[in-house]
């Protein structure tokens, strides 16, 4: 029995597609991220019983850390982007967590820049609050060690393919890792949006892209981007008809971010003989209802679509690119804490 919903809604399902074609479905990942650094605080003695949390979200990290502090009797405030739907909104008033949303923005990098500059504004007014940092703290790996051991347990002994949205890195890069740590041969996929900073195609823009939990427009501190072995960009286009695909064939009402690596482990599993692959399934669909699976008529055939692959970032176009490792060895693994 549980002791707390945060509890029972973290449990990830493995639904096997295929033989070798694995989803790791979640209804919210990150509250293994928000549970896993808050039990830290605590037992360290960083935070105490009380004390206000705050962070900056666009939505899924926001409900994580209110049920975290939910659970472990902390204040919760969020700084939120205005992608907080009414929905999420009313959900964060009645477990006591705050929330202020910044002005619309025209860009994705504008709004994460607005809402980190609100944070700072208000820790200087409130120095006692402590700031979760999901985008920098490392402490955000410490709860995905659960998941790691999850699909060590459940998944027969062999090499594996992960695939999942970079993000902060703090979920497939911190699964990736533990599963290492067991002895697991893992093969480390991430996933971005074009326009995201942390590999290197903010010179390339898609103006429909709405998953923003995949990429970043400013420096994410906790990617170790040494961790990964290749990454594919994966624009609104595919990641929609990735997503609508996925449904139709398999009942999985997912997030964008998981219609993008479900796109990109299809091509993984084509071309790894002998490995599992598993893929992450974030979060549910429901955000996404009006503005990606309302327009599901419009969606690829997803066996037509295919990976442009490039050795440098410069080659980068929309729809989907795809390299390994050295296209990006050195250029900013060092800058990852």
């Amino acid at each position: 029995m549980h002791e707390h919903i945060a509890e029972a809604v973290k449990e990830p399902d493995l639904i096997a597609l295929r033989p070798d074609l694995v989803c790791l479905r979640f209804e919210t990942m990150k509250i293994y991220s928000a549970l896993g650094a808050v039990r830290h605080l605590l037992e360290t003695g960083v935070v105490e019983p009380g004390d206000t949390l705050i962070d900056s979200s666009s939505g899924i990290y926001a409900q994580a850390l209110a049920l975290a502090c939910h659970r472990y009797g902390m204040k919760c405030h969020i700084v939120g982007s205005t992608t907080v739907d009414r929905t999420l909104l009313v959900q964060l008033e009645i477990l006591g967590a705050t929330l202020e949303q910044v002005e619309p923005s025209r860009n994705l990098r504008l709004d994460q820049e607005l809402r980190v500059r609100r944070i700072a504004e208000i820790l200087e007014a409130n120095p006692s609050y402590h700031w979760m940092r999901q985008y920098h703290d490392d402490i955000h790996y410490f709860g995905y060690r659960e998941v790691a051991g999850a699909v060590h347990e459940e998944i027969p002994e062999g090499p594996l393919t992960l695939v999942g949205g970079v993000g902060s890195g703090a979920s497939t890069g911190a699964v990736a890792t533990y599963l290492r740590e067991a002895g697991r041969d893992v093969h480390l996929v991430g996933v971005q949006p074009f326009g995201s900073v942390t590999f290197g195609s903010e010179h390339v823009s898609d103006p429909d892209m709405i998953i923003a939990g995949i990429g970043s427009a400013i420096e994410f501190a906790n990617v170790r981007h040494e961790l990964y072995d290749r990454i594919h960009w994966v624009n609104f286009e595919c990641a929609v008809s990735g997503a609508v695909s996925l449904l139709r064939d398999s009942g999985i009402f997912a997030g964008l971010s998981t219609g993008a690596a479900h796109l990109a482990a299809r091509w993984e599993e084509g071309r790894a003989e002998g490995r599992t692959c598993v893929f992450i399934a974030a979060d549910t669909g429901h955000r996404y209802v009006e503005s990606a699976f309302a327009r599901h008529a419009e969606a690829h055939d997803i066996t037509s679509l295919e990976p442009h692959l490039i050795s440098v970032q410069d080659e980068l176009r929309p729809p989907w690119s795809t390299t390994d490792r050295p296209a990006w060895a050195g250029r900013r693994a060092t800058t990852a804490s």
